[in-house]
């Protein structure tokens, strides 16, 4: 798998160098998430699955977990 080289601080993130944020990365066939207090733990994904994702959480219609 690709390493990326750069990551970018979303803007919902705040302002300031604190590690209270999202990042973002793109390597050729993928999108690479991590939270910026752990970035050793990413989550790797390619644009179908994460723009589901997004309409989910958007629109409020993510299924609720079960226990």
């Amino acid at each position: 798998m690709t390493t990326p080289d750069y990551w970018q601080k979303s803007s919902f993130s705040g302002s300031g160098d604190g590690d209270n944020c999202v990042e973002l990365a793109t390597t050729p066939h993928t999108i690479h998430l991590r939270e910026s207090d752990t970035p050793a733990t990413r989550l790797t994904t390619t644009s179908a699955p994460l723009a589901h994702l997004l309409h989910g959480i958007k629109s409020g219609t993510l299924a609720t977990p079960t226990t």
